[in-house]
C-alpha cells in the first residue's frame, strides 16, 4: 500500500509530537500537491449505479410515445405482474424498466406501429455506505450535494463508542481504490472543509478494518489538521 501525504501534513508532526503521534516506519512515504481524496470520474460514478430491479407492488410511469391513452402509472401486483390496455399482463418483476419497456413494445406491435416506450420508477440508485461505530449503519440514498458530517448524519450519528479523529472515507477513482483518513474534530473547527462524499462511498467510523488500513501512517489520537489520502492498489 502506498501513502500519500498532504503538505498539510508537515505541520501535524509538529502540533503532536508531545502525544507521540508520528509517521513511523515508512520510508516511501511520498507528498503530493492535493490534499483531499480526489473526485470519482464519470465513469467511477456511473459504475457505482446499480440498475434497479422491479419488484411486487413497485409504482411504474409507463409512457408510450405519441399514444397519451396508453401511458399512465401502474402498480405491480403481488404476483409480480401487471396489466396494460393492448399489451395485455406482462411479467414485471425481476426485470430492469428498461427490459420491462421492451417487454410492453413487443406486445404492442399488434396494434401499434414501432411504439417507443419507457418505463420510470422513482426508486434512487446512487447510494452511499456508512458502516462501523454509527447508531444506524447502511446504505443511504445520495440526494444532492452530501458532505462527510451530513452523511453520517444520515447514519444517525456516531455511537457511544465511535471515534472522531478515526473516519475513514474509501473510493474508487478512475480505476484504483483510494481511502482517506478523516477528523471530524478538526472539520468541526474550522481546520479543513466538509469533504464531498459521492455515490458509491464507502464511509467507515471508528471501525478496527478501518483502523488498519493508516495503523502504519498514524499512532495516537492527536489532531488531524488535513486528511491523510492512501492509494490501496
Amino acid at each position: 500500500m502506498k501513502i500519500i501525504v498532504s503538505p498539510a501534513l508537515v505541520g501535524l508532526l509538529a502540533l503532536t509530537s508531545c502525544a507521540s503521534n508520528h509517521f513511523v516506519g515508512r520510508p516511501d512515504l511520498t507528498t503530493v500537491k492535493y490534499g483531499a481524496l480526489p473526485p470519482p470520474t464519470r465513469q467511477d460514478l456511473t459504475a457505482a449505479q446499480q440498475p434497479y430491479i422491479i419488484g411486487p407492488f413497485d409504482k411504474l410511469d409507463i409512457n408510450v410515445y405519441g399514444v397519451p391513452e396508453l401511458s399512465m402509472t401502474v402498480q405491480v401486483d403481488a404476483g409480480g405482474s401487471m396489466s396494460l390496455p393492448l399489451a395485455g399482463t406482462v411479467p414485471a418483476s425481476g426485470k430492469t424498466p428498461s427490459q420491462l419497456a421492451n417487454a410492453i413494445a413487443a406486445n404492442l406491435r399488434k396494434y401499434v406501429r414501432d411504439p417507443q416506450v419507457t418505463v420510470n420508477t422513482d426508486e434512487i440508485n446512487q447510494f452511499v455506505t456508512v458502516d462501523g461505530e454509527v447508531a444506524q449503519p447502511g446504505s443511504y440514498p445520495v440526494m444532492g450535494r452530501m458532505t462527510l458530517i451530513r452523511a453520517i448524519a444520515e447514519a444517525k450519528g456516531m455511537s457511544q463508542y465511535s471515534d472522531e479523529n478515526f473516519v475513514v472515507v474509501f473510493r474508487e477513482v478512475d480505476g484504483k481504490k483510494m481511502a482517506a483518513l478523516y477528523d471530524l474534530r478538526a472539520i468541526r473547527q474550522g481546520i479543513y472543509e466538509d469533504p464531498p462524499i459521492y455515490a458509491g462511498d464507502v464511509v467507515s467510523v471508528g471501525e478496527s478494518a478501518s483502523k488498519r488500513t493508516f495503523a502504519l501512517a498514524v499512532q495516537g489520537a492527536g489532531l488531524l489538521v488535513a486528511p491523510l489520502v492512501a492509494i490501496l492498489n
